[in-house]
């Protein structure tokens, strides 16, 4: 693929505690990509409720690419769906690059995801019917936009698939068929990408030029990347790692190695219970 790994410095700030003087800043100059503030998120009532989030506080600057790690169970999904927009939690406020969404009507929500949002799954989610360059173009489509033939064809040269665009997915390995996903994830320019286990159906080689292209567009395309793993070489490749525990983030290392990531997982796990006063 040609892309080389980079790393921002830690000092570049991955996520922003609340205490940080947040406050007072309006949204649209905050220059943070995702905010939840104070975001529980509870299934079911009375003595079999389920709080997944506990009060999740975050801030994630624009430009980041930021990791998500946790023991089974600690909320890592929940969180993902509460961020994007995909669940809506139970109390608390979401904001993607400025815009409150909690609130928000359906179908201005769903506009929402369509226009400023990527998503990248572990099963790619590509429609075995449509060609590659119909699957790219499908967030224009369902959001009733002019599909664009030639911005397919520039997300699918960046992702190594120039001459791929006639295929259909069934004729791709599973690493051709993640790249497809992230060029459908970038041909909108969102703000924001979340990622779930991006790397966890593919082998090592083929994960590594998938996280070259994530890591690619923050360096390279200015884009956010949220991404939930379990994998700490895949954690690695993201500015900071932010590890949920019970519903809360309990721990946060930026610019650590797979080594070092492994470690603190370890440690968190065997614990499994959050670290007082530690800020997310």
């Amino acid at each position: 693929m040609g892309l080389r790994r980079s790393r921002r410095r830690a000092s570049d700030g991955v996520e922003v505690p609340v205490e940080s003087g947040v406050s007072g800043v309006s949204a649209e100059d905050s220059g943070f990509a995702v905010e939840l503030r104070g975001v529980r998120r509870q299934y079911g009532r009375g003595g079999g409720a389920v709080q997944a989030l506990a009060g999740v506080d975050l801030a994630l600057v624009r430009g980041s690419f930021t990791a998500v790690m946790g023991p089974s169970g600690s909320g890592k999904s929940t969180f993902l769906q509460c961020a994007a927009g995909l669940d809506r939690p139970s109390s608390g406020s979401v904001r993607l690059a400025g815009t409150e969404i909690t609130g928000m009507r359906e179908n201005a929500l769903t506009e929402l995801r369509r226009s400023r949002l990527g998503f990248v799954f572990q099963a790619f989610n590509l429609l075995p019917s449509l060609t590659v360059e119909q699957n790219v173009l499908l967030p224009m489509r369902l959001a009733g936009r002019r599909q664009d033939r030639r911005r397919a064809g520039e997300v699918l040269a960046q992702v190594g698939l120039a001459d791929m665009g006639r295929r259909r997915p069934g004729e791709l390995s599973g690493g051709q068929q993640q790249r497809v996903a992230i060029a459908r994830a970038l041909v909108t320019s969102p703000d924001v990408i979340f990622a779930d286990e991006p790397t966890g159906a593919l082998d090592t080689g083929t994960a590594v030029e998938v996280l070259g292209l994530l890591r690619h567009a923050v360096s390279g395309l200015g884009a956010t990347v949220v991404m939930v793993t379990h994998d700490p070489v895949a954690a690695a490749w993201a500015d900071g790692v932010l590890f949920l525990a019970e519903g809360v983030f309990a721990d946060r290392l930026d610019g650590g190695t797979a080594e070092e990531i492994a470690a603190r997982m370890a440690m968190l796990t065997a614990r499994r219970v959050p670290v007082a006063g530690v800020a997310a």
